[in-house]
């Protein structure tokens, strides 16, 4: 049985919200601060909440070559300590845009240099508890150059087709929160695409 699309949100529904009245930093370093609020809740009950504000804006990109490839970069995550397949990922710092910000991560993660950008979609990462934003985007007309990884960057570079990663982020394989919206965001496009074009 067909069930009803979730109605839109309304702002007169949500007026319950936390209001916080007292911040202080419970760490710092050069990327992240943790604060924490003391706030109301939404109940006006008294109440604690801890936030991670990120310094930067994180910026991904699903970079295709001519036989519809895309470039993965294999790193170790200490978070989780395990494996990670990513589209290539970074921080971009105020002092740059999105596009310098993730063409550079390009650069340095696998020497590679595009020649066509373009702006995939907007995410909330965690929003719970963390304020980062990310910017996805795709990247063509790729041009091979020197990879320079930071130092503590220790990075294997493959090529997947496109079809093997969309796999990769249904079954498990690639579990990178960007790199599963990204993938995904660009496979229904590219379905609405097929779809029109036999109308």
């Amino acid at each position: 049985m067909p069930t009803s699309a979730p109605a839109p949100c309304d702002d007169a529904a949500m007026e319950g919200r936390f209001v916080r009245h007292a911040r202080r930093i419970a760490y710092q370093n050069p990327w992240i601060t943790v604060w924490h609020d003391e706030v109301s809740r939404p109940d006006g009950s008294p109440g604690i909440y801890g936030v991670v504000h990120f310094e930067n804006l994180a910026a991904g990109v699903v970079a295709l070559d001519d036989d519809d490839r895309v470039v993965l970069v294999g790193q170790h995550r200490y978070t989780f300590d395990e494996p990670s397949w990513e589209i290539p990922e970074g921080g971009v710092p105020p002092s740059e845009t999105p596009l310098e910000g993730i063409a550079r991560e390009l650069r340095e993660e696998t020497g590679l240099e595009a020649d066509v950008w373009r702006e995939l979609c907007r995410v909330d990462l965690s929003n719970s508890v963390t304020d980062e934003r990310a910017v996805l985007f795709v990247a063509s007309g790729l041009r091979q150059g020197e990879a320079a990884p930071e130092p503590t960057e220790s990075i294997e570079v493959r090529w997947v087709p496109f079809g093997e990663v969309l796999a990769m982020t249904q079954d498990g394989r690639i579990t990178d929160a960007m790199t599963v919206v990204a993938i995904q965001r660009l496979a229904l496009e590219r379905a609405g695409a097929a779809i029109d074009a036999t109308r």
